[in-house]
């Protein structure tokens, strides 16, 4: 498991251009999303570091967001033959997602998500468009 970056624009609507916007710095809005399945504490732990590395640098940083928990169901049926008596297994998988958004760099990214990222939980670093 490692850290997913792509380059991407985050809204449906362009950018207003401004002189004095994020983008005339060379400040870019990047947004980390980290989803797990197994340990919502492995999850929060990195989020808070995550945070904790972005404020010692002093960026703009908005979140941890909690997004709504995705719960798949699966039922199968305990016999693999089919015969005997219809009895169920009942699965279910959750899948939990936090999103932080900065505003900083993509130097300073890099820097920020070298930190130790627990195995069960995926990165993915979208660097919005400059445009």
């Amino acid at each position: 498991r490692g850290v997913f970056i792509r380059a991407a624009r985050m809204s449906a609507y362009p950018a207003k251009k401004t002189g004095d916007g994020p983008d005339a710095a060379g400040v870019h809005r990047i947004r980390i999303t980290l989803t797990t399945s197994k340990s919502v504490a492995n999850l929060e732990k990195v989020c808070a570091d995550l945070i904790k590395g972005a404020k010692e640098k002093e960026l703009r940083v908005r979140g941890p967001v909690r997004m709504p928990t995705k719960v798949l169901h699966l039922t199968v049926r305990k016999s693999p033959c089919g015969e005997g008596t219809n009895t169920w297994d009942r699965w279910e998988m959750r899948v939990y997602k936090r999103v932080i958004d900065l505003h900083s760099p993509p130097e300073t990214v890099k820097q920020i998500t070298s930190i130790a990222i627990e195995p069960d939980v995926d990165v993915e670093v979208i660097i919005a468009d400059s445009k």
